[in-house]
């Protein structure tokens, strides 16, 4: 008893002692985790890479006493206001946007040699300047300024932070002007708040076009009053036989609306000849027998054709062009093209020759897919290339000789740029009649050396389309889209000198923890190192 009673009080020294050392471990440990989850982003840890990275200085840190600085333009209003409502309900900071005070985050539109997207974002102890010519500019800032952040700033309840900023400068501008992504939404119909979740999406890499595919075999997705059963009838399915749907002109203007207000531009096309059945199961005077076909459900392409000897085709043509014009406000009218398959060469030509200037009389300037350069492109039209990296030579040769020209160039080679092909043989839903396409082989190319013969200024930039023949919801946008959409982004923005896979990799692996904060279904290609979940 006695020795037990001597040996209890030393015992219980003992594991004083070590509840202790455990304790200031614990303690060290934590002061560990809290210093490295406060470490700031390093500035040049962003997709697009920037052009131009300097490091320096001390970081400043988001508060509850930081302010969004703002002159006194409208649209810097709407950019500062667009940044706080993106920063408070994580922070929890109520960020108010002013044109008062000194310090905080500070928005401003000055002359200088940035270009019509271009920024200068300066971060230092006093502040955060983002600095611009045009709000566009000063947009792009802000989305480097929000992957400046840690990734938790993307959540929508309140996070512990804290919210640094690494000091330094950062200047920006893109390589190419036009910098795109496509949605198909006639193979399976998307609704308004879908395509605004995709836009939403685009705007965070800096793309600046939304293409979007109003019209094919499956499906006719846009209002036109003066052929009212395009919708209505036309647009009534999709693949697989499902409802489908369509935009009202109230719907379309509010996408237009809300990609403007991310400073994208709506590019809408109506695909033509080929592509038209859901337009001729609408109207059986647009096929040259008179009899209107059943409306097509299925995947396969080439079979259908307007008319191109009637009068009627081109009296249609005018009207959906006005239509869709008016509601436009943007530069582009996409007029297809493609897999005209059931019509005559020689009809072709006479389709696009009548065709395009109806699209200059409304305004907007033609956009085609590649097959436009087998016509007379117009002045000053745009052929979006979708071959492959094996293509023939002979239709290569074609899109060069146009591109010398005068046409300009949009890529999309379907083997590096269309989402929709799966990743590998395992991975869906997807295609793969372009081959696989990881994550590394949609990012390990150069746009401006592409296509041989043709020059680097005829590349007016690059375009990653999602077709979706059996892509039917938002869970599957994402999945097809992410990662492979970020690198399109940074080949369409980013120097070509500072395309590298190795170092991309990287930067785009420290996307993962964003895409999980934002709720984005994302495949998780095991060429990226992503952290740990």
């Amino acid at each position: 008893m006695r020795r037990n009673h001597s040996t209890t009080p030393r015992l219980t020294h003992v594991l004083g002692s070590l509840l202790l050392l455990a304790a200031a471990g614990v303690a060290t440990l934590g002061a560990d985790h809290t210093a490295q989850a406060a470490a700031p982003t390093p500035l040049d840890r962003v997709v697009p890479a920037p052009a131009s990275v300097t490091p320096g200085g001390t970081p400043y840190r988001i508060t509850r006493d930081t302010r969004v600085r703002v002159d006194g333009s409208a649209e810097v209003r709407r950019v500062g206001g667009y940044l706080a409502a993106l920063l408070r309900p994580a922070t929890g900071y109520p960020l108010p946007v002013t044109d008062h005070g000194a310090g905080g985050i500070r928005l401003s539109l000055t002359r200088g040699d940035f270009g019509a997207e271009g920024y200068r974002l300066h971060s230092g102890a006093g502040g955060v300047t983002l600095t611009a010519r045009t709000p566009a500019g000063l947009f792009h800032g802000v989305q480097t300024l929000r992957q400046l952040l840690p990734a938790a700033v993307e959540k929508k309840t309140v996070q512990p932070g804290p919210w640094p900023v690494a000091g330094g400068t950062v200047r920006d501008r893109p390589r190419y002007a036009y910098r795109g992504a496509m949605l198909d939404v006639s193979r399976h119909f998307f609704t308004v708040p879908q395509v605004k979740r995709y836009i939403d999406q685009l705007a965070l890499y800096k793309v600046n076009e939304l293409h979007l595919h109003l019209s094919d075999d499956q499906g006719w997705r846009i209002a036109v009053d003066s052929w009212p059963r395009l919708a209505s009838y036309g647009g009534s399915t999709q693949v697989g036989g499902g409802r489908g749907g369509f935009y009202t002109k109230a719907d379309y203007r509010e996408i237009v609306r809300y990609a403007a207000s991310r400073y994208l531009e709506v590019v809408p096309e109506i695909d033509m000849p080929g592509h038209t059945n859901a337009a001729l199961a609408s109207y059986a005077r647009l096929n040259c027998d008179g009899v209107a076909p059943p409306l097509y459900t299925g995947t396969e392409v080439g079979f259908s054709s307007l008319c191109v000897a009637k009068e009627a085709t081109y009296d249609f043509v005018d009207d959906v062009v006005r239509e869709l014009a008016a509601l436009t406000p943007g530069r582009y009218l996409h007029i297809g093209g493609d897999e005209a398959h059931s019509t005559s060469h020689a009809d072709y030509v006479t389709f696009m020759d009548r065709v395009q200037p109806v699209v200059a009389r409304y305004g907007k300037t033609v956009i085609g897919w590649h097959q436009l350069t087998g016509a007379h492109p117009a002045k000053g039209a745009l052929a979006q290339y979708w071959g492959l990296d094996d293509t023939s030579a002979a239709e290569k040769a074609q899109v060069a000789e146009a591109a010398r020209n005068g046409t300009g160039l949009i890529l999309s080679p379907a083997d590096r740029t269309y989402l929709d092909m799966k990743y590998t043989r395992d991975t869906g839903p997807g295609q793969d009649w372009a081959g696989l396409v990881e994550v590394k082989r949609s990012y390990d190319w150069d746009p401006g050396a592409y296509l041989a013969g043709v020059p680097a200024s005829a590349v007016r930039g690059v375009e990653a389309p999602l077709w979706t023949e059996n892509v039917t919801d938002t869970a599957e946008i994402e999945y097809m889209a992410f990662p492979r959409l970020a690198g399109a982004a940074e080949l369409g923005w980013s120097p070509a000198a500072g395309h590298d896979w190795n170092a991309y990799r990287v930067r785009l692996a420290a996307q993962g923890p964003r895409w999980d904060a934002l709720g984005i279904h994302y495949y998780r290609s095991p060429q990226v190192p992503w952290p740990a979940r």
